[in-house]
């Protein structure tokens, strides 16, 4: 027998360190080369690792949430001595996948003898943590789902697909879970995605001195024109929300007000204005909030920019996103939809120096024309980093937006 370390490998774009999300494994399991051994979370994404060894675990780097620098031991193998030195010659370290979900290639026909081999009387099944962390709130047993991915892999639609299947026969997904008790007090780790999230918003909020920014704006006539799209579109999951001509709209008014499509780059002192929209679409997701982009939005007439926010916001929650697509925004569109209150004070998303808000959308009365009547009302609410974008060209900016959404005709007029 023969002591075998397995090191974090290079995840790539000049990460130095990841942080571990999830073990798979335990010490004193016995796993299989290409076993799952557990997560690792990067700036962009959740990487699962694969052993590159058979053998018994007998060390781990630590506890999910500590921090492993890059050629750091992961995991310490007791392994066959004769199995390694033929593993280390053939391949010494299998590099991880760049994300989540495995690089499309040519693969055999899912078996149950591919379903990992976590120890001896469990299985760990092929799925993204997102899903994993979907099954383990709703108890739901994930060696049940029938998975149609590589090697038997479990997708978020073969997930979703067995929800719908035991809810259109009356059968629960999973047990009932009983309630804890009242007086408990859970601790909550603050790991991964949500440990980046609050790091991110810290920092934003202690460095940006935020300028808020509230306007509300009649979106009946704009409604009206949606309404009346959508109403030409048989497929409904190609009907157009208000997100695009948002969009469309905040696209045309950057082009008078540069400032706002900016980055600051602090290490340099330097202000990047962008002739390219790259819109930031803020996303709830399973692991928490995302921001994929569609780039080169001012490019994009108003379907094919919705299309591209479906897709990229999708594709957030999946965890199928590309790392170019969760990255490179210029400014930021958030909006909690029908949740969007009456006014909210986002914070912006550096390097960014504004970020729009959208709050919901209700019918009140208004005086029109000295007459009163019923309207579509909905605020922008919407911050600015005050060091770079004065209050008043933050005004003038979303007073420029709010004439075109109260005037939709005026969003596709040539410019």
């Amino acid at each position: 027998m023969s002591e075998y370390i397995f090191k974090l490998p290079d995840l790539g774009e000049g990460t130095v360190e990841s942080e571990i999300a999830e073990w798979f494994i335990a010490v004193g399991d016995q796993v299989s080369e290409e076993d799952l051994v557990g997560t690792m979370m990067t700036d962009k994404a959740a990487v699962e690792l694969s052993s590159p060894v058979s053998g018994k675990v007998v060390k781990l780097a630590g506890e999910p949430g500590d921090i492993v620098a890059v050629g750091a031991p992961l995991v310490v193998f007791e392994t066959d001595s004769a199995a390694v030195a033929e593993t280390a010659a053939a391949e010494p370290v299998r590099e991880a996948a760049e994300q989540p979900q495995p690089a499309p290639e040519p693969v055999p026909a899912p078996m149950s003898s591919e379903i990992r081999n976590a120890a001896p009387g469990r299985t760990r099944v092929m799925t993204s943590p997102a899903i994993r962390r979907r099954a383990k709130d709703m108890g739901v047993d994930l060696e049940l789902v029938p998975g149609s991915g590589p090697g038997g892999r479990i997708t978020r639609t073969d997930f979703d697909q067995y929800l719908k299947r035991h809810a259109a026969a009356g059968i629960p997904a999973a047990a009932p879970v009983a309630a804890a008790p009242a007086a408990k007090t859970t601790e909550v780790k603050v790991i991964g995605l949500r440990r980046i999230i609050a790091e991110r918003l810290s920092e934003a909020k202690r460095e940006i001195p935020h300028f808020a920014y509230v306007e509300e704006i009649d979106i009946t006539e704009l409604e009206a024109l949606r309404k009346h799209l959508n109403s030409k579109q048989a497929d409904s999951s190609e009907r157009l929300t208000l997100l695009p001509f948002l969009g469309l709209a905040l696209v045309r008014a950057l082009r008078d007000f540069p400032q706002c499509n900016t980055t600051y780059d602090k290490a340099r002192n330097v202000l990047l204005r962008h002739g390219a929209v790259n819109l930031g679409i803020a996303t709830q997701t399973p692991d928490g909030l995302k921001v994929p982009v569609v780039h080169n939005a001012h490019g994009l007439p108003i379907d094919a920019l919705a299309t591209e926010i479906r897709r990229v916001s999708q594709a957030a929650k999946d965890n199928s996103a590309k790392k170019e697509e969760l990255s490179g925004s210029t400014i930021t569109i958030t909006s909690l939809g029908k949740l969007g209150g009456i006014v909210s004070t986002p914070v912006i998303n550096q390097p960014e120096v504004a970020i729009i808000g959208v709050n919901r959308a209700v019918e009140r009365p208004v005086v029109v024309n000295g007459q009163v009547a019923v309207r579509l009302m909905m605020n922008l609410s919407s911050s600015f980093d005050h060091r770079f974008v004065d209050g008043y060209d933050a005004a003038a900016m979303i007073q420029s937006i709010k004439e075109m959404l109260e005037h939709p005709a005026t969003i596709f007029l040539p410019q």
